[in-house]
């Protein structure tokens, strides 16, 4: 205790010290684990979110069955109905061609629909 008598914060500050003291004293030194490193955060998507094809798993399932039975597409074509049949040749078509490619708009076009 202090000279007034009472017991000031100052004073329990510097007992907890001298405790802290005496524990690192009587222990050995530990090692330190390493913390692992922090993951770094995913930055949020910004705009539309992706298209997301609903039937993407039916088709992955269906064309493994199509490879591991070794079918053809005239046998997967008849299995069908006759508009679906067709639906899903046209779907084979386009997905083997190339995309056109997107010409850029000049200022030639616009000069050929203007009036003179």
């Amino acid at each position: 205790m202090n000279s007034s008598g009472k017991y000031d914060f100052r004073q329990f500050q510097e007992e907890l010290a001298a405790l802290d003291r005496k524990v690192d004293e009587s222990k050995p030194a530990a090692k330190e684990v390493p913390t692992p490193a922090p993951v770094p955060a995913v930055p949020k998507r910004r705009g539309r979110p992706p298209k997301v094809d609903p039937l993407a798993g039916a088709k992955a399932e269906f064309e493994a069955l199509r490879v591991r039975h070794g079918l053809t597409v005239a046998d997967v074509v008849s299995w069908f109905p006759a508009e679906e049949g067709i639906a899903y040749l046209q779907g084979l078509i386009a997905a083997s061609e190339p995309k056109p490619r997107r010409r850029r708009k000049t200022d030639a076009a616009t000069d050929e629909s203007a009036p003179e």
